[in-house]
């Protein structure tokens, strides 16, 4: 049986939870591109169903990042309605300098080797140091989204992009679909985002 025959029985075969997980996922970031507050909502419920699968799934490290999901999506809500109650309609759009971007790289990429290792050595974990990746660099850029920062959006395209074969090598082949989506709408938001930023700025 060939790849594509096995990823589609693979979707045929997915449980209703992890379809509710994508659904959920799916609104959250297309609220997300609109800035719409109510994007923190579907990002709670299918962060809280991925915790579950993560860790069913005996991805140990991407368990513990949905459940920081689950965390941000709190402090994303409280923030942007800080935002939006105390100055204007729209929330605005913020850029972070070069240096700050070289400094999370670096840092973050050191961060996920260290922690790749642990769990290679400590756990029965699947793919630790492409887990570890994703877990990592999406701490940070789950950090930038709440605070509006423009560049968020890169940082989703390759992280969602490496998240298609991550989800996909444990046989979680709806929620590597979802992925390819969101790779896609990560780059749509990156667009509107930034034109929302030089509508500011002009």
């Amino acid at each position: 049986m060939g790849f594509f025959e096995t990823f589609w029985e693979g979707v045929l075969a997915t449980s209703w939870l992890e379809w509710s997980g994508v659904l959920l996922g799916l609104i959250y970031l297309i609220l997300a591109a609109y800035r719409s507050i109510w994007c923190w909502l579907f990002a709670f419920l299918s962060s809280a169903i991925f915790v579950y699968l993560c860790y069913d799934f005996q991805l140990y490290i991407e368990s513990i990042l949905q459940l920081f999901y689950v965390v941000m999506a709190v402090v994303g809500y409280l923030s942007w309605n800080s935002d939006t109650s105390t100055s204007k309609a729209k929330i605005d759009v913020i850029t972070w300098k070069p240096i700050y971007h070289l400094a999370n790289v670096l840092g973050s990429g050191l961060v996920a080797l260290l922690l790749g290792w642990i769990f290679d050595s400590f756990t029965d974990q699947a793919n630790p140091y492409l887990d570890a990746f994703t877990t990592v660099y999406s701490l940070v850029a789950t950090f930038m989204l709440a605070r509006r920062v423009l560049e968020n959006w890169i940082y989703w395209i390759v992280i969602d992009a490496i998240s298609v074969m991550l989800y996909a090598s444990r046989g979680l082949y709806l929620t590597s679909v979802q992925y390819i989506l969101f790779t896609v709408l990560a780059a749509y938001c990156l667009y509107t985002w930034w034109r929302q930023y030089r509508t500011q700025e002009t």
